[in-house]
């Protein structure tokens, strides 16, 4: 394709420099390294890496370093980037050649989402200001054709209007569909240029591997997961860790022993780029990413390479492997061949090679993937043909999870869930060789959408299977542990959503219908749940999991007083109506935050206790699934726990409720053990991904080639932005939460060396008591001082002084400087010099401040959390109460700042700490931790060092009223529990990410105990009245609902259309809502009325 530029360069040796006159003499070359000519020496760096002259490998010779020469015409393109380099700006201009003030302008319109217009009105000025005979481009067609002689680029490949067959390879030169016969272009007569249905836009993946290892900053990590991180056995911090990864080693022990292989995952997902809900419209880009790096860099935006974008205006649905085409055969040679790769970090080549670990993506196009059809009574793909399904009133419901139990189980003989006695197995799972001999049973697929390839129904023998996945070419697929992964993102907001429906009887949402519970009529079970009959209405009993009115308005005024911390979570109370009765616009992140946090809290106060413990068992199930840091052993008791709270779940919700998502959960903990923690295998990194290539479309007529002309420009710079200094780029952006840098000189103590960012203060006198308070807890928790203390207590005691602590307390600081300066006078050591600050004592005088920024969270004193939605004052300090260490627990009432000599200085966190005595004070139930918030206790003692604190957040307590409140411990999601060896070191500007979700770093200790004991169910509740229906009207909309609903299903089990517990606000925008500071749009939205 003549748009197309191929990437060549990945470090060899380039004939242009090896000619010293191309690059200057020596005098010339010493300018590079002036302060003056920064902007210089970054493009000089970066063009070196990708010429491979770096001075890391200046002595290696072209012939001995294991890749291929250049042709002619690649290094002319190569040198024509070079003299654009050695261009200056303008005549005299010493601080910016053409190229280096090209990349950054350039840079500054991508990074802050210029418009082309606005880009070049700001080319037409700068060429006013500059001097005569500068050499700024004229539009910003210019610089983009100047950065394409790097080689980034894509192919345009057209397909048939039907998805039948791409018009590549064999078929390139094709005018019609050799399939359907349908005209490959729109236009046929006529002058006009021919325009083509649909056009593919392939990404080429070779030369964007080659590239991780093109730069020194890049080509390190990609060997972390060898060279440098500490496996620890039966922890799973990083897919390396898990079976999967292990297993692939094992069986390809070629490919382990070259740690620069690089494992691939691989992503795909529908989305509307217009954001407008009215326009039917769904592309799907095709996203691999390496999981070679280390955790702050693996699965993000940077290291993210969009391979393959699929056209709308429909879904490829099944025909996806028409397109995956290209894509698969580059993976086979990247698989068999491999490609020759330049290494900066070592200065020689190697042989690369690259495998797909798994894919990612939500249920349905799991089935797009996989072959598997996701819905019909087989729609589990794990279970396969033993799936535990049953037909029920127009719906197929997933129960049946005895199976799973033990056989000897006594809830396998208990008739309380579906009238029988479970004798069946738990389903056998499945090997490559078995899907494969599933596989050779099917007829041959044809793809297409033509009216004339007429659908097949499937054979019995073909169970759910549609097709053979086009990924089973790759030599090694049916050899991996886990080739598709269940996604925990769609599974926690489809289950949070049935169950919020559920108990608040919503309209549409909930799975308690009038044919729900005709379906216990059919199963002969719950008898007290049935419909009654007479002779003008039928009467709806209530059933224990649903909620009064009374309960759903506390539900409501509940989420309305959620106070989340900086960050943490959107501002969910906005979402409850001012009445408290409604619901609106819950984004995935929302029901996440509601399953594992709110929900279980909330539904302590409800009246079923066999109910709500059940939910509390689920919450604290995702949860801990959630970590970022799983143990094999606590995956293993988690997959006996999903169960038991399933079978829990069966005895109190109808057969509707139990939906193929709820089923799936089931094996969510065994696909964490072949896979690692959920957060390398979720989609909320692939729906922000897909939100900004949303952001790309300009034109709206041609959405596809604006998102890929935006792309690769993008995806240039932001490997440009990796040798930029002096800019703000994605690489060294401070964090919104940034506390600066800890000042760590050795003739200052560590008490005075830690970073903290206040907010903007007021100097203020600091009353005796507070101060003499704060003052004593500095010199108290200042080690370097410990030895003094201990020897001004011990002369107390010499003394037989009364109330020793109280005088050592009272006393010591005066003591203490008196004796520095004594030493001081004495002896010159360093020791002395370090403490001599600290023991002349702050200014009287201190600063105060309303909040802080302390190792990366934002605190906030409590005044100021009152008049804001987000809540920030909340704390946990460790220490001594009566010879044990136990957690306190606090808010923060103001911030000091102490001064003292030589401009050291130490901020203190003044805080109320509560009352933590047992009944009155605080109160354990399962993992709640209840506080009375309006008893405190150690007055006297009310300062802590802010870099001593960790943050919490308080809930209300439902259950045991308004003055108390449940703490809610969490992490910051920039904390990683990894263990790497003890020569390595994190770089200064690694990579931070803000979308991430704050998950706890790792399985906690003090897990909750799923009890098993047979559960005395109250099935109907006495105190919520029933609900009266109209008997003519319902046997109406049953009649009508159970033709439609069987003829609904009929059609279901064959057809591939997206299923009803996806919305379609879900497929079509495909983005979601991490942290309330993301930008752009947001993906399902639903309007709950309860």
């Amino acid at each position: 394709m003549k748009d197309y530029v191929q990437w060549i360069y990945h470090g060899e040796q380039s004939q242009m420099r090896d000619n010293d006159e191309a690059i200057g003499n020596e005098d010339e070359n010493e300018e590079w390294i002036n302060e003056e000519n920064v902007s210089h020496n970054e493009i000089h760096d970066m063009l070196e890496e990708i010429g491979g002259k770096s001075q890391a490998n200046q002595e290696t010779t072209s012939s001995n370093n294991g890749c291929d020469n250049l042709s002619e015409s690649e290094a002319k393109k190569f040198e024509k980037l070079l003299k654009e380099a050695e261009c200056e700006l303008y005549l005299g201009c010493k601080k910016f050649s053409k190229l280096s003030f090209v990349v950054k302008l350039l840079h500054l319109k991508v990074y802050n989402q210029w418009r082309n217009k606005s880009f070049n009105m700001l080319l037409e000025l700068l060429r006013d200001a500059l001097p005569n005979g500068e050499t700024l481009p004229k539009s910003h067609y210019d610089p983009k054709n100047m950065l394409q002689c790097l080689g980034l680029g894509y192919i345009s490949i057209h397909a048939c209007k039907y998805d039948c067959v791409l018009y590549w390879g064999e078929f390139k030169d094709r005018q019609e569909c050799p399939q359907c016969g349908t005209s490959r272009w729109k236009i046929e007569k006529g002058k006009g240029k021919k325009i083509p249905h649909k056009v593919l836009r392939y990404f080429p993946l070779k030369s964007r591997l080659q590239r991780l290892f093109m730069s020194k900053k890049t080509s390190t990590d990609m060997r972390w997961h060898k060279e440098t991180y500490l496996d620890e056995t039966n922890v799973l911090r990083h897919p390396v860790d898990s079976e999967a990864w292990k297993e692939f080693d094992k069986s390809h022990t070629w490919f382990a022993q070259e740690p620069r292989n690089i494992r691939l995952g691989l992503a795909t997902d529908g989305f509307n780029p217009f954001g407008n809900m009215s326009t039917n419209y769904s592309m799907w880009p095709v996203i691999l990413f390496p999981y070679n790096l280390p955790p702050w860099k693996c699965f993000t935006d940077p290291f993210m390479m969009m391979s393959l974008l699929i056209p709308g205006p429909q879904a490829p649905g099944k025909d996806i492997d028409v397109y995956l085409r290209p894509l698969v055969d580059e993976l086979k040679e990247l698989w068999s061949d491999g490609v020759e790769t330049f290494d900066a970090s070592t200065g020689e080549c190697f042989k690369m090679h690259a495998a797909v670990l798994w894919t990612i993506n939500d249920f349905p196009a799991y089935a797009n993937l996989s072959g598997w059809s996701t819905k019909g009574y087989m729609a589990c793909p794990t279970c396969n043909k033993d799936a535990l399904s049953q037909k029920v009133r127009s719906k197929i419901c997933y129960m049946g999870h005895r199976r799973y139990l033990k056989p000897s189980h006594a809830w396998r003989r208990s008739m309380k869930f579906d009238g029988k006695v479970e004798k069946r197995l738990k389903p056998k799972e499945l090997s490559g060789d078995d899907v494969l001999q599933q596989l050779d049973l099917l007829n041959t697929y044809r793809p297409g959408k033509h009216s004339n390839n007429k659908k097949k129904k499937r054979l019995p023998i073909e169970l759910n299977w549609v097709r053979k996945s086009i990924f089973f070419e790759l030599p090694y697929w049916k050899s991996l542990k886990l080739r598709h992964n269940l996604d925990v993102m769609h599974i926690e907001k489809n289950i949070c959503e049935s169950i919020l429906g559920t108990l608040l009887n919503i309209d549409r949402k909930t799975k308690d219908t009038e044919k729900a519970r005709e379906d216990l009529k059919d199963m002969n079970i719950r008898k007290e749940l049935w419909l009654q009959h007479d002779d003008s209405s039928y009467t709806k009993p209530s059933a224990c999991y649903n909620m009064s009115e009374k309960e759903k308005r506390e539900f409501g005024e509940f989420l309305k007083c959620v106070k989340f911390p900086d960050g943490y979570a959107s501002n969910i109370s906005r979402c409850v109506s001012a009445d408290g009765v409604k619901l609106a616009k819950l984004k995935s992140h929302d029901y996440h935050v509601l399953l594992q946090r709110l929900l279980p809290i909330a539904i302590r106060g409800f009246g079923n206790k066999d109910v709500s413990l059940a939910l509390i068992e689920l919450g604290h199930f995702f949860q801990r699934l959630c970590c970022k840091t799983l143990k094999r052993d606590d995956l293993e008791q988690l997959e006996k726990d999903i169960v038991i709270i399933l079978c829990k779940l069966e005895m109190i919700f109808p057969p509707a409720f139990f939906d193929i998502m709820v089923h799936l959960a089931v094996h969510l903990p065994r696909e964490a053990m072949y896979g690692g923690p959920v957060q390398y295998r979720w989609m909320y990194k692939i729906e922000r991904f897909l939100c900004k290539l949303k952001r790309y479309v300009r034109n709206k007529a041609r959405p596809e080639g604006s998102i890929a002309e935006g792309y690769i420009i993008d995806e240039c710079l932001t490997f440009f932005s990796m040798y930029l200094t002096n800019i703000e780029t994605r690489f060294n952006r401070e964090d919104r939460n940034a506390d600066g840098s800890s000042n760590k000189e050795e003739h200052v103590l560590d008490i005075f060396s830690k970073s903290v960012r206040p907010f903007k203060g007021e100097y203020d006198a600091i009353p005796k008591k507070d101060f003499d308070m704060a003052q004593w807890y500095v010199l108290n928790n200042c080690e370097e001082a410990e030895p003094f203390l201990q020897e001004h207590k011990n002369e107390l005691l010499n003394q037989d002084v009364v109330n020793i602590e109280e005088k050592h307390r009272e006393h010591f600081s005066l003591w203490f400087k008196g004796k520095i300066m004594h030493l001081s006078n004495k002896e010159n050591s360093m020791c002395i010099k370090k403490l001599y600050p600290l023991a002349m004592g702050p200014d009287v005088r201190g600063r105060r401040y309303p909040g802080c920024i302390v190792n990366g969270v934002r605190y906030h004193i409590q005044s100021r959390d009152e008049l804001r939605k987000s809540q920030n004052s909340g704390i946990v300090v460790e220490g001594y109460h009566e010879n044990e260490v136990i957690d306190f627990y606090g808010i923060i009432v103001d911030i000091i700042e102490l001064e003292y000599i030589e401009g050291n200085r130490v901020v203190l966190f003044k805080c109320k700490w509560f009352d933590l005595r047992k009944k009155t004070g605080m109160q354990k139930d399962k993992n709640f931790t209840s506080i009375n918030v309006n008893r405190f206790w150690y007055e006297h003692d009310s300062f802590v060092l802010a870099t001593q604190a960790k943050q919490v957040f308080y809930i209300c307590d439902p259950k045991l009223g308004r003055n108390w409140r449940i703490v809610q411990k969490f992490q910051d999601r920039h904390i990683y529990d990894v263990l790497e060896m003890q020569n390595s070191k994190v770089e200064s500007d690694e990579l931070h990410t803000t979308d991430e979700v704050y998950q706890d770093v790792s399985m906690e200790s003090n897990m909750i105990d799923v009890s098993i004991e047979d559960m005395p169910i109250q099935l109907h509740r006495d105190d919520v009245d029933s609900i009266t229906l109209d008997s003519s009207a319902y046997e109406l909309k049953v009649q009508t609902e159970h033709e439609v609903g069987y003829n609904t299903e009929d059609s279901d089990l064959e057809d591939d259309s997206i299923i009803e517990y996806i919305s379609d606000l879900d497929r079509n925008e495909g983005t979601t809502t991490i942290d309330k500071y993301e930008d752009g749009d947001t993906d399902d939205e639903d309007d709950i009325d309860f």
